[in-house]
């Protein structure tokens, strides 16, 4: 491989001139790795520029959309970066979608081209033909056999890198190119947040130190600090690159010069066993539904593995329990268990080191705000601390342009007063006294129970510190007296039995009456996206078809 005489010095915000910049800083060093599959800088980069020129050879241009439909793996980093490298867009698809929601997606994405897995093939085969501007497919074969028969364009992933160059030679790219990240939320179809990759460095990849609130001073100070000697940190994200966590870890990673280390699909077990075969430094999960089986699973193994190059264990973008901190805690006491949280629509809101048995303060989280973050109330003028006011999370400075072809909804969230840009997603907070913020809960999931507001997050917590629940999701059902009544589904341990009189003396000196469930429905399994986030609307819609049995 030929490398620049001269080293790459970034001058400006762009996620591929930064990764290229790493590229000739450390080339030899480790930057990824999926199961068997792992690539050093500088082979990363020769087939990223290979697939990069074959997306330029089949007329995809600057600025258009092309979709990324698969598992965790090795092509799907490649193919984000390619994408950044010409200035094109990538659009995260969901894996689980079916045929109505991924034509909802492509369409409304206006995607050109998608590299997909074989296995999902005939799915995109499906709708294709109702998607006039989806003209090329590349398909990662996977093992899976499955029919390419009916896919526009269609060449195979490995073919098209053959063929192409392994150089760079791409033209001039902007800290204002796009990275969109397609966000199903917990209610509604999926809804694409457009980022400015200058913005959502600074608001979700390391620009801004999380601790300190201190922001990068230049490109070129994430090259010094590597030439500087800082050592490498291997991260493994448990989190599927469908979803936004996934993403800016990974692109935090190659930007850095740092390794992550992905899993095709998430299993507690081969998680642990992961952490140390590639002496992991820090386990990213996305809340409970990784963190409760990683936990369980450890009870069994950690005498059995060692995990000393672990220390930290760090959650984002979906509740992690304090009862599920603690439980870490107990069987890792090395190590940080770190709260992180935020939306797609804002990046970073606020991190906090949990403490062992911390009380909690009304709502799933308490964390130190992040820079440019606060909580306004409707007028949009911050929050008193300590007066326990409710508003809502906002923050300014860098934060996305907009929902892509949704003019409406992005007047919503983001908009301008007084010349000061704001996004304000519908997440409601207070601001305590010593100036951290309690997270209560999304505004669309509130249950307003006699003129009382619950956030079911709150609910949630109580109820997963019961030794025998698994999972928890709460909802609001129409009540003819109370307007809507709390209604909980729960998912009891494996090998667990709960009962509803246990669950309803465990709420009883925990939470105020109003907020206890008035229904409790036992089931085998809690229905969750792949990134942990809660599905309410089928939450709900179990909670509606066994609300006139007994509970």
């Amino acid at each position: 491989m030929f490398y620049l005489a001269t080293m790459t010095t970034p001058t400006q915000y762009n996620f591929a001139d930064l990764f290229e910049a790493m590229v000739d800083e450390v080339p030899d060093r480790t930057v990824v790795v999926v199961g068997d599959d792992r690539r050093t800088y500088a082979e990363l980069d020769a087939r990223v520029n290979r697939l990069g020129h074959h997306l330029r050879s089949v007329g995809v241009e600057a600025g258009q959309h092309v979709g990324i439909y698969s598992y965790n793996s090795v092509q799907w980093v490649e193919s984000l970066l390619a994408l950044h490298k010409i200035s094109a867009v990538p659009v995260n698809v969901n894996y689980r979608y079916v045929e109505a929601e991924l034509r909802y997606l492509f369409d409304n994405a206006d995607l050109v081209c998608v590299v997909v897995s074989r296995e999902f093939a005939p799915r995109v085969a499906a709708v294709a033909g109702e998607l006039p501007k989806l003209t090329h497919t590349v398909v990662v074969d996977d093992g899976s056999g499955a029919s390419i028969e009916g896919l526009p364009g269609t060449l195979d992933y490995e073919d098209a890198l053959a063929v192409a160059s392994p150089d760079r030679g791409f033209t001039r790219r902007s800290p204002d190119d796009i990275h969109i990240i397609y966000t199903g939320g917990t209610t509604g179809m999926p809804k694409g947040v457009m980022w400015r990759h200058e913005d959502l460095f600074f608001a979700l990849c390391g620009g801004i130190d999380a601790y300190t609130n201190e922001k990068v001073t230049s490109p070129a100070a994430l090259v010094e600090r590597v030439r500087d000697g800082a050592a490498p940190v291997t991260l493994f994200t448990a989190a599927p690159l469908m979803h936004g966590a996934g993403q800016v870890a990974t692109i935090r990673s190659t930007i850095n010069g740092d390794t992550v280390v992905l899993m095709a699909k998430f299993e507690a077990e081969a998680a642990w066993r992961t952490v140390e075969r590639e002496r992991a430094n820090t386990l990213m999960i996305t809340g409970d539904a990784m963190a409760r089986p990683l936990a369980d699973s450890l009870i069994s193994l950690r005498e059995t593995l060692d995990l000393s190059s672990l220390f930290a264990v760090t959650s984002s973008a979906a509740i992690f329990s304090q009862s599920i901190k603690d439980e870490f805690m107990d069987l890792l006491p090395d190590i940080l268990v770190i709260d992180s949280v935020g939306a797609t629509e804002t990046g970073m809101n606020g991190i906090k080191v949990a403490e062992h048995h911390e009380p909690s303060r009304g709502g799933p989280a308490t964390v130190q705000a992040s820079l440019d973050t606060i909580v306004v109330g409707d007028d949009l003028r911050p929050v008193v601390p300590g007066s326990g006011q409710v508003g809502r999370i906002a923050r300014t400075g860098n934060i996305p342009l907009g929902y892509y072809n949704d003019p409406k909804r992005s007047a919503e969230v983001f908009f301008e007063v007084d010349g000061v840009r704001y996004s304000v997603p519908g997440d409601f907070a207070k601001v305590e006294a010593d100036g951290l913020i309690t997270l209560l809960g999304r505004g669309s999931i509130v249950i307003n129970s006699g003129g009382e507001k619950i956030f079911p997050e709150e609910v949630e917590g109580i109820l997963k510190a019961h030794p025998d629940v698994f999972d928890v999701l709460v909802v609001g059902v129409p009540d003819d007296r109370w307007g809507e009544r709390v209604t909980a589904v729960v998912q009891p341990r494996p090998g667990r039995q709960v009962t509803v009189e246990g669950l309803r003396e465990h709420c009883k000196n925990q939470i105020a009456a109003f907020k206890a469930p008035k229904q409790i429905f036992i089931v085998e399994e809690i229905r969750r996206a792949p990134s942990g986030k809660p599905d309410y609307p089928w939450a709900k819609q179990v909670a509606l078809g066994r609300a006139e049995l007994p509970a």
